[in-house]
């Protein structure tokens, strides 16, 4: 990667390959996601610029996140909604990060969010500690300095994988405090941390091979009865594109989506037009 790693640039809804996606809770058809191979995200506020001001602003999921959830094949290995069809249901709630404190466990993961931010990632090792992915290093860190002040949240049951023990995870993540640039294998700080606590080799750099083959979803839910789908070769890529929504908010997501909808909707109607045309020469 070196010492500046090269960005793909981010292609708009409009750009991406689709099929039939008006989507009304239904996956029949393909829907092809970007492919981030030399991307990372800039995740982080500039240095000395705290979330809000310094002051501590509300934060409603609802208002700025998208529910989702993530399929390999068949099986959900990631769910985030807001309204939980069980207890298993991940606890989207957030809390500052001294009152986070209090909560924390080690092996814990940590979801730090903002409006128009990457969400930031790290995993509770105790002693008040972090560590976490941040401008290509991993760093230990103490929580309330690494939450830069965003409200955050216990992320342990987005995923859906079998945990590791809290000491294993602990342990991976202390194992790689002081690597960075050409020695990190992640892209950004939730694929870190999700390696740290499940251990799979997925959330790693080049971890699955590209081979043509989508077989992760990625299902955006838009309102009540629409929703959107997109397919990746690897959970990585989808990882991206994930991030890439929660940055840009559920507002602007819609937004794009609507435009390319409706790009999607004329250029259908032109093909029809002129198939009527051609059929009457």
């Amino acid at each position: 990667m070196g010492n500046q790693v090269e960005k793909l640039t981010h292609l708009s809804y409009k750009e991406v390959p689709t099929a039939d996606p008006a989507g009304a809770e239904r996956d029949d058809g393909p829907r092809i996601g970007v492919s981030y191979i030399f991307s990372t995200d800039d995740e982080e506020l500039e240095p000395g610029q705290e979330a809000g001001g310094g002051e501590q602003q509300p934060y409603d999921p609802r208002l700025h996140e998208l529910e989702c959830s993530v399929y390999y094949r068949d099986e959900c290995i990631y769910h985030k909604g807001f309204s939980p069809p069980d207890a298993a249901a991940a606890d989207l709630s957030t809390y500052s990060a001294e009152h986070l404190l209090s909560r924390c466990q080690p092996g814990d993961l940590v979801e730090f969010v903002c409006p128009a931010q990457y969400p930031h990632w790290a995993v509770y090792v105790g002693d008040f500690q972090v560590v976490h992915l941040q401008r290509l290093e991993v760093l230990s860190s103490f929580l309330t300095d690494a939450s830069q002040g965003r409200r955050g949240r216990i992320a342990n049951a987005l995923y859906r994988y079998p945990a590791l023990s809290p000491a294993a995870v602990v342990r991976n993540a202390l194992e790689q405090v002081g690597c960075k640039e050409r020695e990190l294998s992640w892209r950004n700080s939730e694929c870190f941390a999700a390696w740290c606590r499940y251990g799979r080799r997925e959330f790693k750099i080049g971890g699955e091979l590209r081979i043509g083959k989508q077989p992760y979803r990625l299902h955006l839910r838009l309102g009540q009865r629409r929703a959107h789908t997109l397919e990746f070769q690897s959970l990585e890529d989808l990882i991206m594109e994930k991030r890439r929504n929660d940055q840009l908010g559920r507002a602007a997501v819609l937004q794009e989506l609507a435009a390319h909808l409706q790009a999607d909707e004329e250029d259908g109607e032109e093909e029809e037009e002129e198939a009527v045309e051609g059929g009457k020469q």
